[in-house]
């Protein structure tokens, strides 16, 4: 929600100064909170073509959803969320611009409103300090009010319900909401609230749907209400938008906070028809095959898979594509019966292919629960011993191996290589082939 003046129904509320309070950003902070049915003025940056006067005319934003065109007859400068005073009957009403300059022209053709029409009424003035004052005394009786006339209402014995009580500007009018499945006769409820409120009384019936819009309200998908929010065209929903989406008929979850079908399931409706309109009608229709009676279940749209059961299994569900659904009811057009549902139906095995492959070489993750390769340890333990025979052929006396040659005795890869502790010396004289082997230090 955009700020706190959401609570009080009339968007971003007024302070002592005439200023939008709440978000304090002008009443256009663009959440789509702050107000219902709130636009983005995407022309605002726009520059008009020379010689083009700008449009005079505005949107005036009131409590709740009410939204009016009033003609700006004294060339003020007014700019989205100015607090202005406008023409009523009788006296005036105090406001909040919603929309300004060109997009008002746009919005004049989509409502049909003539922009010529002498039925448009005027904007007076920039709400003074005076006039704010006295509009914020007269939204602070509307609550009390609004309850008052309905201990009224029930005692008169009227089948009603007051759902929304709005003052004018000026506090000589106040306009009373209600919504009654029947035609009311409230002329002596009029006379009793005139008498205790002091004010002239105007009576609105509204619809339900229309009742959801000025109050508002968190939908069951967890938005705010589309009707309060975006929404102006009521079109009437049917338990057939439902059916075509193959949705369960419970009016619990169907239905809205106003009582009524829900708006949203006639968003996606013509998505629906376009993808049935090559699906055979089988509502009342089975198919008959020599194993048996098969009913209809139930119907996958967008796959264009239908599901058949037999009569004397009826937990097994059978897919079936639409096409083999329109040969077997060819074929019990002529007298025919296949011998089962799925007889010509082709069955491809597809292999699944792993997601993730092994393509750069990581270890296993079950690495650590292998044992051990045998011959690693094998390798350690001969590796010392070889060292350990390399040191005890060095350390032989020369008596022990005066009479062999180090050419062919000892180990024979230790004859031609330098020792690993020492580098080679050229310069050293070579050891005579017949003289003893010197001991190595």
């Amino acid at each position: 929600m955009g700020c706190s003046g959401c609570s009080s129904s009339r968007g971003c509320s007024t302070e002592s100064k005439g200023l939008p309070g709440g978000c304090r950003n002008n009443g256009s902070c663009g959440t789509g909170g702050c107000n219902k049915l709130s636009v983005f003025d995407w022309l605002a940056n726009m520059e008009l073509p020379s010689g083009q006067a700008p449009c005079d005319i505005v949107e005036i934003r009131f409590k709740n959803s009410r939204k009016e065109f009033f003609r700006n007859v004294n060339n003020l400068q007014l700019n989205v969320g100015d607090v202005v005073a406008v023409e009523a009957s009788p006296g005036h009403d105090i406001g909040i611009v919603s929309i300004s300059g060109e997009l008002v022209r746009l919005q004049l053709k989509k409502q049909n409103v003539d922009a010529k029409s002498e039925s448009i009424k005027k904007v007076y003035r920039k709400a003074k300090q005076a006039d704010i004052e006295k509009w914020q005394e007269a939204q602070r009786l509307e609550y009390n009010t609004m309850h008052r006339a309905r201990t009224m209402a029930v005692k008169l014995g009227l089948q009603m319900k007051i759902s929304d009580v709005e003052y004018q500007g000026d506090k000589t009018k106040a306009i009373f909401y209600y919504t009654a499945d029947e035609r009311v006769d409230f002329r002596e409820l009029i006379k009793v609230m005139a008498d205790e409120f002091k004010v002239r009384i105007e009576m609105k019936q509204i619809g339900a749907r229309q009742e959801a819009s000025r109050l508002g309200g968190i939908g069951s998908c967890g938005r705010e209400l589309c009707c309060s929010t975006w929404l102006t065209d009521f079109r009437s929903v049917g338990t057939s938008a439902a059916r075509y989406q193959q949705l369960s008929l419970n009016p619990l979850k169907l239905a809205g906070q106003c009582g009524k079908l829900k708006c949203c399931l006639n968003y996606e409706l013509d998505s629906y028809l376009d993808a049935l309109h090559d699906f055979p009608e089988v509502n009342n229709v089975k198919l008959e095959t020599e194993k048996g009676r098969a009913f209809h279940q139930k119907t996958d749209i967008f796959r264009r898979t239908m599901f058949f059961s037999y009569t004397h299994e009826p937990d097994n569900f059978i897919a079936l594509s639409v096409d083999r659904v329109k040969e077997v009811m060819a074929l019990n057009a002529d007298g025919n019966k296949p011998a089962d549902l799925t007889m010509h139906v082709e069955r491809k095995v597809v292999e699944k292919k792993p997601d993730y492959e092994n393509v750069v070489g990581q270890d296993d993750l079950t690495r650590f629960d292998k044992k051990k390769n045998n011959k690693s340890k094998n390798r350690n333990k001969k590796k010392p011993q070889g060292q350990g025979a390399n040191n005890n052929s060095a350390t032989q006396t020369p008596k022990q191996n005066s009479g062999q040659n180090p050419n062919q005795g000892g180990n024979k890869s230790n004859n031609n290589k330098p020792s690993n502790n020492r580098r080679p010396n050229n310069n050293r004289p070579k050891p005579n082939n017949n003289s003893p082997k010197p001991p190595q230090a």
